[in-house]
């Protein structure tokens, strides 16, 4: 478990690293209450409030890192969004929900940022 733990939190970093460079500001990492749990909230280069899954993977022995995010996983990203939106007060402003999915590969770093995922 430690592993997968370590891995992820390697793969937020990258992504975190990854938004920076694109115009993106990191608002907050690993937001959680009892709905569920976001890996990054940021302010993107176009005014939207993103909430972004962010899923790392190894290998591709189970698929591609983007489809671990399932109809049920998105579910409670969506109601962790809308406490997180409903606690600061942030209404009318526009939201988009994103993933990013990174792959290691053969010691080289895949990022691919897919907008408005779901």
């Amino acid at each position: 478990m430690y592993f997968k733990k370590e891995t992820g939190n390697k793969g937020e970093n990258l992504a975190c690293e990854f938004l920076r460079k694109n115009g993106y500001i990191i608002i907050e990492q690993n937001f959680s209450c009892k709905q569920g749990e976001i890996d990054i909230i940021a302010k993107s280069p176009t005014n939207y409030l993103v909430f972004i899954e962010v899923k790392t993977r190894n290998s591709l022995k189970y698929g591609m890192p983007c489809e671990a995010v399932t109809p049920y996983k998105q579910k409670h990203i969506k109601l962790t969004s809308k406490y997180y939106i409903y606690k600061n007060f942030l209404y009318n402003i526009d939201i988009r929900y994103d993933v990013i999915e990174i792959l290691k590969l053969n010691n080289k770093i895949y990022i691919n940022h897919l907008k408005s995922a779901f």
